[in-house]
């Protein structure tokens, strides 16, 4: 299960979502966000479901990275869906047993939230799997460059954001080694009451937060060594510019946009 956490990973390629601007990238993201919880109905979400189909045959992935991102939050969508059916109440009543009574209206809200979650976690994975950690430090730091005005520290917040998500991975990895080790030892995670299984992790916690320290003053150590002060006076090898690729994504996304929009009026 830790191994199929797929955020914060990079897969390189050469293909037309690699090669688009970081920026540009980062937010049709956020704008992707925003629509996905504006959408009302289930002519919306299938364009959507096109579009993300769409973009997973351009960037040239497999399907089996976007699932690998999905497995770890089953649970979690298990959990949305039974909250709102149970708790939800409107529409039509669909069935009623003692003080349990399911309505229509719990029934499609809980069906809108678990698609919902699944296209987000979808949408954020193809972000990550196509651009590498510097391209997103670059490009949110760009973005966040007007608001060095007001005393934000742009540079040194993207850099921070990136870590931490490039970490993602070599932290899980790491756990997924220690757990082994642990099961070695005879330690049972799986087995037991949720107590029992809560305390079991004690073992699991303790060299993972002595390995995260140590990951971290290790890369402390390498900046410094390279003459790492912060963004000031720093210049990049690689400048970022809008293309002709970029400007056909942002018609093209637009586009997108628009007719999903138009679908809140059907």
């Amino acid at each position: 299960m830790i191994k199929d956490i797929t955020i914060g990973q990079y897969i390189p390629g050469d293909s037309f979502v690699h090669k688009l601007d970081p920026r540009l990238k980062i937010l049709i993201s956020i704008i992707y966000m925003v629509d996905l919880f504006l959408m009302k109905n289930f002519i919306g979400y299938g364009l959507i479901i096109t579009f993300l189909i769409m973009v997973v045959f351009i960037a040239d992935l497999k399907f089996k990275y976007i699932y690998k991102g999905l497995k770890p939050i089953f649970i979690l969508l298990i959990f949305t869906a039974l909250i709102n059916i149970f708790m939800t109440k409107g529409g039509v009543l669909l069935f009623s047993w003692k003080f349990i009574k399911i309505y229509s209206e719990g029934v499609r809200i809980a069906i809108f939230m678990v698609i919902r979650l699944t296209l987000l976690i979808m949408g954020t994975s193809i972000l990550t799997l196509t651009t590498s950690p510097i391209e997103l430090t670059d490009g949110i730091e760009a973005l966040l460059k007007p608001f060095k005005k007001i005393g934000l520290p742009a540079h040194e917040l993207a850099m921070m954001m990136t870590i931490a998500l490039r970490f993602i991975p070599t932290l899980m990895d790491e756990t997924d080694k220690i757990m082994k080790a642990q099961k070695a030892r005879g330690a049972d995670f799986e087995n037991g009451s949720l107590i029992e299984r809560g305390k079991n992790l004690m073992p699991l916690l303790v060299p993972l937060f002595i390995s995260s320290f140590r990951r971290a003053d290790e890369l402390s150590v390498a900046m410094e060594s390279r003459c790492y002060r912060g963004g000031n006076g720093r210049t990049r090898m690689k400048q970022l510019k809008l293309c002709n690729k970029d400007y056909i994504a942002i018609i093209t996304f637009t586009i997108f946009i628009l007719v999903t929009l138009c679908t809140r009026l059907v």
